[in-house]
């Protein structure tokens, strides 16, 4: 690069487990101006910042590109392979088997912005915008991500993330819920996909208590929130802003995987 370095760069071995999922130039007779590494650096120095498209510095390329090829690799199924890939690597660099056989499921209600999209209130949290629901595994690793207006029950939203999670894994048997996941839809759910839900409840000890793994869930949570893009939720479209969480896994494995 020419340029000074960003803290949200790709170091050369983090660009090593990413550079296989990105797409590379087509062949024709214009030769390529900007380096696809640089267009990713561009889309994770603005995932870390927060700052709007228009926004991105000018030493990367410009902002209007880099728009194009977040939406085209959004489309095109880039992140949704580069995440399946990256879990499965850094499952095995950790001893276990490559696909999961235990989920643990949670969900956390953001704040939106007037960009629009669907939206909802959350009569619990007293969060009026959207609700982000997140299967993972047991080493907090993205396995379904599922975003919604805030005022949908978090119940209601288990057929979805079991059947992806099915999808993802064969091996998956158990998810792990809270108290807020009960009746005949989770049934029905878990019926369906073969996979056991079960509820862990809370301790009747006074004062906080870490729940066994639904911690987990939370550090995941945890992690997102270390990303200012992810602070509220600024996308227009639901699409979008499961594309960014994505992203955020996306890069918290390569970086794991490149030390």
């Amino acid at each position: 690069m020419s340029r000074e370095p960003y803290p949200s760069d790709l170091t050369d071995a983090q660009w090593e487990q990413l550079a296989e999922f990105v797409p590379v130039p087509k062949e024709g007779l214009q030769e390529t101006k900007y380096e696809r590494r640089e267009v990713v650096n561009a889309m994770l120095y603005q995932k870390r910042t927060g700052c709007q498209w228009r926004f991105l510095p000018h030493d990367f390329p410009p902002w209007s590109l880099v728009k194009k090829y977040y939406y085209q690799w959004q489309g095109d199924g880039t992140f949704e392979r580069a995440l399946e890939t990256l879990r499965v690597r850094v499952r095995v660099q950790s001893g276990r088997e490559e696909e999961p056989s235990l989920g643990i499921v949670d969900s956390q209600s953001v704040k939106t912005t007037e960009v629009g999209g669907p939206k909802g209130f959350d009569a619990g949290k007293k969060v009026k915008g959207r609700k982000r629901h997140l299967l993972v595994d047991i080493l907090g690793l993205l396995v379904v991500v599922f975003v919604t207006a805030a005022s949908m029950q978090d119940r209601d939203a288990v057929p979805h993330l079991l059947r992806e999670a099915r999808s993802v894994s064969t091996r998956l048997e158990k998810v792990l819920v809270d108290g807020a996941y009960t009746g005949d839809v989770v049934a029905s759910a878990g019926a369906a996909t073969s996979i056991t839900v079960e509820m862990v409840k809370r301790s009747d000890i006074k004062g906080f208590a870490v729940l066994p793994k639904r911690w987990i869930v939370e550090r995941s949570f945890g992690w997102m929130n270390r990303e200012r893009r992810l602070s509220k939720d600024y996308e227009r479209t639901s699409a979008s802003s499961e594309t960014w969480i994505k992203l955020s896994f996306i890069h918290m494995m390569a970086r794991r995987l490149a030390t």
